[in-house]
């Protein structure tokens, strides 16, 4: 059991929990990574993927109010992205977990994912239970006490996921959260993702097309920072054919999505 806030019991006010229109946002000074975007993602497990450079970062970055957009409007759980937007509230109910993280070698994995607990303004009292729930969902149970410093890259990683989950988030932002994750990880994981997207919305970053088979319930594809293909695994499976370059429907649907020039892409 935990405390939940007063905005986490309120009637639910907005359609989607993230709502994009129109949205850009830069990668550094110059280019603009993600440039024109139309998406609104709902309760599930929303997949992520385009090639190297196509804005999968750039985007994660924005919607975990990392990055502030150039142009267009985000909207988070109801609440849009404007310059002056006190952010406190909505990062509480935010999960992210970036490719690279930083930590404490020194903290053992329980206090690791305790600091990010207190950083995410867990109430005090609901903070041990939070995070014996973390860790266990994530695997770690009997590592909890060794410092992060003796684990493998694999299990660094699921502590990265127990502190992004240890706040029960109302949206999860994960970008390439397999990362050195054995296959047995990668199916536990998935299971995971199963579970948390049954009252969450979940945008999983990843190369890895057939983990975005297995585990999700919806497809964003993105190239150039642009939308190429938004549905389910199914229809993106359709979009491919025999001649296609994969060696699954759904890598042959990815491919051929990309090959299509860009007047095409915009009939999905």
């Amino acid at each position: 059991m935990r405390a939940v806030s007063a905005a986490e019991v309120a009637p639910t006010s907005y359609a989607w929990e993230i709502r994009a229109e129109g949205l850009k946002v830069r990668a550094g000074l110059r280019r603009m990574a993600v440039d024109g975007l139309d998406l609104s993602l709902g309760t599930g497990v929303h997949g992520l993927l385009g090639p190297n450079g196509a804005g999968k970062t750039t985007l994660i970055r924005s919607l975990a109010t990392v990055l502030r957009p150039v142009g267009g409007t985000l909207e988070l759980l109801g609440t849009s992205l404007g310059g002056a937007t006190d952010l406190r509230e909505l990062r509480r109910r935010i999960g992210y977990l970036p490719q690279d993280f930083g930590y404490y070698k020194r903290f053992t994995v329980r206090e690791f994912v305790e600091y990010m607990a207190w950083l995410k303004e867990v109430p005090r009292r609901d903070i041990p239970a939070a995070v014996q729930r973390a860790v266990e969902r994530v695997g770690l149970a009997d590592r909890a006490d060794d410092r992060m410093r003796t684990l493998s890259g694999g299990m660094v990683r699921r502590a990265g996921i127990a502190q992004a989950i240890v706040n029960d988030p109302r949206i999860l932002l994960l970008d390439e959260p397999t990362v050195g994750l054995d296959p047995a990880q990668r199916l536990r994981f998935r299971e995971l993702l199963h579970e948390l997207g049954t009252d969450s919305c979940v945008v999983v970053s990843t190369h890895l097309v057939e983990d975005v088979a297995a585990a999700c319930t919806a497809v964003v594809l993105l190239a150039e920072g642009k939308l190429v293909f938004e549905g389910t695994p199914d229809e993106l499976a359709a979009a491919g054919g025999p001649k296609d370059v994969g060696d699954s429907p759904i890598e042959r649907g990815y491919s051929a999505l990309l090959a299509r020039p860009d007047q095409e892409r915009g009939a999905w």
